[in-house]
């Protein structure tokens, strides 16, 4: 199984994406609701998530790192008090990550899509 393949039936799997202008290579945008779902599903499979990138009418409103939080990638706090001091700043943002689906959990899964 593929980092893409994990991410669109784990943690994208049942919400609406964005189409997103201009959009980041990669990026998945999400509603603010939709954002807070795919948080809670990568702390449930410990992901890591380097970046976080809110867009206001398609335009980069912020981004956020791990790096600039000092937290490790996969510490939800860091992840979920960026998502808190975005709503803070502005409603009706967008929002999008970069994730790392450890390899440990992508065998684990292929393992299971070959039972």
């Amino acid at each position: 199984m593929e980092k893409n393949e994990f991410l669109e039936a784990y943690v994208f799997n049942g919400l609406e994406p964005i189409e997103v202008a201009n959009a980041t290579e990669g990026i998945t945008y999400f509603s603010e609701s939709d954002f807070g779902t795919v948080l809670e599903r990568a702390e449930h499979y410990g992901l890591s998530i380097y970046t976080i990138e809110a867009r206001l009418d398609a335009e980069v409103f912020d981004t956020l790192s791990h790096d600039k939080a000092k937290k490790k990638a996969t510490d939800p706090k860091w992840y979920t008090q960026a998502l808190v001091h975005f709503k803070k700043r502005q409603s009706d943002l967008v929002y999008g990550a970069t994730y790392k689906v450890s390899q440990k959990l992508l065998d684990r899964n292929s393992d299971a899509e070959a039972l």
